[in-house]
């Protein structure tokens, strides 16, 4: 079956792009002259499909003597967001003695076709609603994926005349449609024929990637609940790897004290061992936990999830405290940023490439959070259902004595009837948001210190 998606995915991109409007009404014209002339004895029919099929033949031929070449450079931002059109310049050159007119830039966008496990799995938006026809053959969700696989809606930019030697400035426009890295491999440059039917390619390869952040929403300025608490190391601990802290005085070695604490000047000149002492520190410290645990691969809870965490990344970094955004992927990850630590770009990298774990237990989060617990003066857990496990979590860290904000993105409308369960005594602190609503949602949050 997806071998003959595949097929038909790539016959119809390749009569899109290839044919112009004239060209596409022609084919159309063929097709009903064609079907229309199978009785020659009393349809004059097929005389008008011969001309049609004559003229097609004949601009496609033509084609093949399209031998120019170009050269071309991208001048892209330094990321986009999903949703937002952005528009960029490109440089195209023309490398042959001749005057090229008629020309039409196309950019070629690395598109990988799906497993049939990730096809089985994954769900349309809106795939309810189509008829029957369309939900068991399967093919609009298909287009659908490959759309999204591609990563950006584009558009045919005309180029004006190119002399010989020379080169010219366009502006090319696009829309992101998912996060994550957005990859262009080349470009097309097409002339149509002499008729205006069928255009030529000359393929100009050129790879350069476009980092798309995740969808943001405003946030209202909240200020999470929780007080400072003692950091080993201080602000240093969190820029660096291992145990680096704040230094503040020397002092003679101790049996056990670690040999990257050995300030090897002061040995030198005094001739015995000299450590480095530091000084630890309190202050603020929130952490910003996102649930990864899905079933499959693209799923718009999932993507609102992360669209929610971005939000809160981007209002929380505001303040001065240090954030920790915690997740689980191919392995445990803690991130931090604040203080003169990570910008809030490095963290929405980070947001935008993230992935759902597939084949991870939920465990495994808790025991990342519960590890670092200790040093957290609040945190905002941003969860995909709100099962056992979940709310034993929550259980958990206030059991530790952590002050949360707990969000809960499901699909459907029964988001709106989830029990509190352990958030019971705090329901201020306690959202459900709906997939598909979360501006809505976010719109309405309030945190009341009770």
């Amino acid at each position: 079956m997806l071998r003959n998606f595949r097929l038909v995915y790539q016959f119809s991109h390749w009569v899109r792009c290839r044919f112009t409007r004239a060209g596409h009404l022609l084919l159309v014209a063929m097709v009903a002259t064609g079907v229309l002339g199978i009785d020659t004895d009393r349809t004059r029919a097929y005389q008008v499909f011969s001309v049609l099929a004559s003229l097609i033949l004949i601009a496609m031929v033509s084609g093949v003597f399209f031998r120019v070449r170009f050269r071309l450079k991208r001048q892209l931002p330094a990321f986009g967001t999903v949703g937002d059109a952005l528009t960029y310049r490109i440089a195209v050159e023309n490398c042959s003695k001749k005057t090229q007119r008629g020309l039409v830039f196309m950019e070629i966008v690395e598109t990988k076709f799906p497993s049939y496990t990730e096809f089985r799995r994954i769900r349309q938006p809106g795939e309810e609603k189509q008829n029957w026809v369309d939900r068991v053959v399967g093919y609009p969700r298909w287009a659908w994926l490959m759309r999204l696989r591609r990563g950006v809606d584009t558009s045919e930019v005309p180029l004006m005349s190119l002399p010989a030697a020379s080169q010219t400035e366009v502006s090319v426009t696009v829309t992101p449609l998912r996060r994550g890295y957005v990859r262009f491999t080349g470009a097309i440059i097409a002339r149509p024929d002499p008729f205006g039917l069928y255009r030529a390619f000359a393929k100009v390869v050129k790879q350069d990637a476009l980092l798309v952040l995740p969808r943001r929403y405003s946030v209202a300025n909240i200020q999470l609940p929780g007080s400072q608490r003692y950091q080993q190391g201080g602000v240093a601990l969190a820029s660096s790897v291992g145990d680096a802290q704040e230094f503040f005085a020397l002092r003679d070695y101790r049996q056990g004290d670690p040999l990257r604490h050995i300030h090897w000047r002061s040995w030198a000149r005094r001739g015995e061992p000299i450590v480095k002492q530091y000084q630890d520190e309190y202050f603020v410290r929130h952490a910003l936990i996102l649930d990864t645990f899905m079933d499959t691969v693209e799923h718009p809870v999932f993507e609102d999830a992360v669209s929610v965490a971005a939000s809160f990344t981007h209002s929380i970094q505001q303040h001065d405290a240090l954030l920790d955004v915690m997740f689980v992927g191919t392995e445990a990850y803690r991130f931090t940023a604040g203080r003169s630590l990570s910008s809030i770009d490095s963290m929405m990298e980070i947001l935008a490439c993230v992935q759902p774990c597939l084949d991870k237990s939920f465990a495994e989060l808790q025991q990342l959070v519960t590890l670092h617990a200790s040093q957290l003066s609040g945190a905002i857990c941003i969860l995909l259902a709100w099962d056992e496990a979940r709310q034993n979590f929550v259980e958990t860290l206030r059991g530790m004595g952590i002050p949360l904000l707990v969000l809960v993105v499901e699909d459907g409308a029964s988001a709106a009837d989830l029990d509190p369960g352990p958030m019971a005594d705090q329901p201020q602190r306690f959202y459900p948001l709906t997939s598909g609503e979360i501006e809505e949602g976010l719109a309405a949050l309030r945190i009341e210190d009770s």
